[in-house]
């Protein structure tokens, strides 16, 4: 009796309301569906659109290919295209592959970044570590000709992306770190002068290095590396180029704050590979010791440097607040808390780790970093950021078949790969995280 009793008044109550607002009820039904079919039908275009630019990819002109991949990179940019991907991955993949073996500097920068974008599309799992597979060794081999800085920087950035997301293993990650490494340290032969490598080029590999290391325990990197990075990052906050400085403090404090000149100290006093006897290791201290009394006297110096003529002065800001932060945090344990605005939901970051990530993607995704940072379910897992749900036209936005098939089945790339990227994000430090400086910035 009592259901019988509630379905009345419901009618009731429908009955008794004007026919003016059964009317607009009846039209904001028929605005939704035609809404819902206008959106299918646009979906329809872009997947179109997509083919042709797939299609473009076999053709003999070089421009065509450029043409077609920079069309690529902006469609990626503007949408998550789970269903294109779903369907056309492994062709996309393979193209983009061969752009990098035989293109143009310009082709191979573009394709750099398709690869770059479909790792990112896809998430975590079986697809995306065949993306770390299959393009490590052609991206290894287009690293050893550094004719254009901007080819080597988009291979730098997509060889960080497709290692963040597909590499599974710690030995994997440092393999992709070392390939890094290389490009800033090029080994040639005994008898032939390598090339010094370009500041900005060194810049992309200290940030593409920091950004791996982020996923990094440091008790998993051999301790003669952190030796030898550290001693670098320091020789780099003398150079003149002040994008390098911050690259290389940054990386400093990124190994701070994972406690690797602690670990190295402690390791080296019982580690095979470096003598254990009391005076040796007792040298070994001292020496790290200095180190790190060397790198606080730089960052203080830059941190309160005087700017020359014809300096910039938004750079030289840049520098003095980024030193500034970093030895608030070596000194005192406070970490520069950020903020960044994304359709009225705020994304926080509370440690160097996570400022990094944030820093790397902003600058790979460009225009597209707000489309993904509020609708793509993977970089909403590496931050923690729960996004409101964008409406179109007042109707609640609704998942198309390959994204239900991405995300929210129980057998999905997302739910299979939680725990795996849970495992990289690994944060040593938290117990750090009392920090007090903000940074806002806004995106809407």
């Amino acid at each position: 009796m009592g259901k019988r009793s509630s379905k009345k008044k419901n009618v009731t109550m429908l009955d008794s309301d004007d026919a003016a607002s059964v009317s607009s009820s009846s039209s904001t039904m028929r605005s939704e569906n035609m809404v819902f079919s206008n959106v299918e039908e646009l979906q329809v275009d872009k997947d179109s659109l997509l083919d042709q630019y797939l299609d473009a990819l076999f053709e003999k002109r070089g421009s065509t290919r450029e043409k077609a991949l920079a069309s690529i990179i902006e469609a990626f940019n503007n949408s998550l295209q789970h269903e294109f991907v779903e369907n056309k991955f492994a062709t996309l993949l393979h193209q983009c592959l061969n752009s990098i073996k035989k293109g143009s500097a310009k082709e191979i920068a573009l394709a750099s970044r398709v690869i770059g974008l479909l790792a990112l599309t896809i998430g975590p799992g079986e697809k995306a570590q065949e993306i770390l597979e299959e393009s490590l060794s052609p991206i290894s081999e287009a690293l050893k000709s550094r004719s254009e800085p901007s080819k080597i920087s988009s291979l730098l950035e997509c060889l960080a992306i497709i290692t963040f997301i597909g590499g599974e293993e710690p030995e994997e990650t440092e393999k992709s770190m070392q390939i890094m490494w290389q490009v800033a340290h090029p080994k040639l032969g005994p008898n032939v002068a390598a090339a010094k490598p370009l500041p900005a080029m060194i810049t992309m590999v200290v940030s593409a290095w920091s950004f791996l290391l982020t996923t990094m325990d440091g008790w998993a990197l051999n301790p003669k590396s952190w030796q030898e990075s550290i001693s670098y990052f320091s020789s780099l906050l003398d150079k003149e180029d002040r994008s390098l400085r911050i690259a290389a403090g940054e990386a400093l404090a990124l190994i701070f704050e994972i406690g690797s000149l602690e670990k190295f100290s402690a390791e080296a006093k019982g580690s095979s590979d470096i003598s254990t006897d009391g005076e040796n290791g007792q040298r070994q201290l001292v020496y790290i010791q200095g180190l790190r009394t060397k790198v606080l006297n730089q960052m203080r110096n830059l941190s309160v440097e005087a700017g020359g003529k014809g300096s910039a002065k938004k750079d030289l800001n840049n520098q003095r607040n980024t030193f500034r932060d970093i030895l608030e945090f070596l000194e005192d344990g406070y970490v520069p808390e950020t903020s960044v605005k994304i359709g009225g939901e705020l994304l926080n970051t509370t440690t160097w780790a996570q400022l990094i990530q944030l820093n790397f993607l902003k600058h790979f995704l460009g225009g597209g970093f707000v489309k993904h940072m509020q609708e793509n379910l993977f970089l909403h897992d590496v931050f923690g950021f729960s996004p409101k749900k964008k409406l179109l036209s007042g109707v609640e936005h609704r998942m198309s078949g390959g994204e239900k098939r991405m995300y929210k089945s129980p057998n999905s790339v997302l739910n299979k790969a939680r725990t795996q990227l849970l495992n990289k994000q690994r944060m040593l430090s938290q117990g750090k995280n009392t920090g007090y400086y903000a940074v806002g910035s806004s995106y809407e």
